[in-house]
């Protein structure tokens, strides 16, 4: 790899992180009703996969492996999309502004792993 191909990977391997993080510092935020717990562990599994996921592509042992990982990343990402849609925020504004974040940050990275498939194939 080049180093500019080290540094993209990186960059996207920290972004994947802070989403994770993010999604865990929202959760604490939100109103501890049945549904949000139970759609709230979702979530965590979901967006932990997502960063997971892409650290083992990038230690994967040839090019079919690498894209079962990425399409799981991308997979993953689009569930974290899903339980972000089913949380209730009670119409707080900035927890809904921080839910609308986060969908938009699991929409994009959806899209980044959809493009690194449709490169790689």
């Amino acid at each position: 790899m080049t180093e500019i191909q080290n540094l993209k990977t990186y960059d996207l391997e920290d972004r994947t992180l802070a989403f994770a993080k993010n999604v865990r510092n929202f959760l604490k935020k939100l109103p501890k009703t049945a549904s949000n717990i139970e759609d709230g562990k979702q979530l965590i599994n979901a967006s932990g996969s997502v960063g997971a996921n892409y650290i083992e592509a990038n230690e994967a042992l040839g090019k079919k492996d690498f894209m079962m990982r990425i399409k799981i990343c991308r997979k993953e990402a689009k569930e974290s999309r899903y339980w972000l849609r089913l949380i209730d925020t009670r119409s707080e504004t900035e927890i809904e502004r921080e839910r609308k974040y986060l969908e938009n940050e699991a929409t994009e990275l959806m899209n980044i792993f959809g493009s690194i498939i449709r490169k790689t194939e």
